[in-house]
């Protein structure tokens, strides 16, 4: 067996991050046939996910996305690419989400 721990900073609010994992639960059902739950907290969100050869989950808060997955026999030969795929979609769907960095005005220089 091998596991996979992964994570991120996301700078979303709590509400933009709980949407987040949430489309990327619905995306893990749709594209990889996986089982998941999703439960709503105060202070943080966990979704639960499992297939054959794969259980795990995802714990978001307001600060961050923390996916932690046990991989089954068959898949730990895979262990590399399929921690590279995760990391992949997860960072495509935070940089959707990331806000974008603030202009600051430039100062006015007063000439003496």
């Amino acid at each position: 067996m091998a596991d996979i721990h992964i994570t991120r900073q996301h700078g979303m609010t709590l509400r933009e991050a709980r949407k987040t994992a949430f489309n990327w639960a619905q995306e893990a059902e749709k594209k990889f046939d996986m089982a998941c739950t999703y439960e709503e907290g105060d202070a943080s969100d966990m979704c639960s996910f499992t297939r054959s050869g794969v259980t795990g989950t995802m714990t978001v808060d307001k600060d961050s996305f923390v996916l932690s997955a046990r991989l089954g026999f068959l898949l730990s030969a895979f262990k590399d690419r399929i921690e590279s795929e995760i990391v992949k979609n997860l960072d495509a769907l935070i940089a959707k989400k990331a806000p974008a960095a603030k202009k600051v005005p430039a100062k006015a220089v007063k000439k003496a």
